[in-house]
């Protein structure tokens, strides 16, 4: 089979697989090359394939798989990929603390951009 991992910005995973396990709203699922043709709706949590190199791991954001003939593709806003699940752990966490910063600046500017506009329409009233 060949998985495709699509990003917004680039594709992350080309390559073929013997195996993918992924994860939707009702629980976990296998994918292997016979299996029928399929769309799911992808929650967060761990994604997890098969190559020829072994077991690797995705730390997926919520996405779309669409398994047609031979191909798996995962549309996703983000993913990590990693072979070490402890790796992958601290990889997230260390992202979701950026994300988190980022965040906080983000509604820090938005505030003050809501006080200054705030202030310009009191003032000339």
């Amino acid at each position: 089979m060949r998985l495709l991992v699509l990003l917004p910005t680039n594709v992350l995973i080309d390559e073929e697989v013997t195996k993918v396990v992924a994860e939707a709203e009702d629980g976990s699922f296998c994918i292997l090359p016979r299996h029928i043709d399929f769309v799911a709706a992808m929650v967060p949590g761990i994604f997890s394939f098969t190559s020829g190199e072994g077991e690797e791991f995705l730390a997926v954001d919520e996405g779309i798989l669409v398994k047609c003939a031979s191909t798996v593709t995962v549309s996703t806003r983000k993913a990590i990929r990693s072979r070490d699940l402890g790796m992958l752990k601290r990889t997230v966490r260390e992202e979701f603390r950026s994300l988190d910063e980022r965040e906080k600046k983000t509604r820090t500017i938005l505030a003050k951009l809501e006080a200054d506009f705030a202030r310009s329409v009191f003032e000339k009233m």
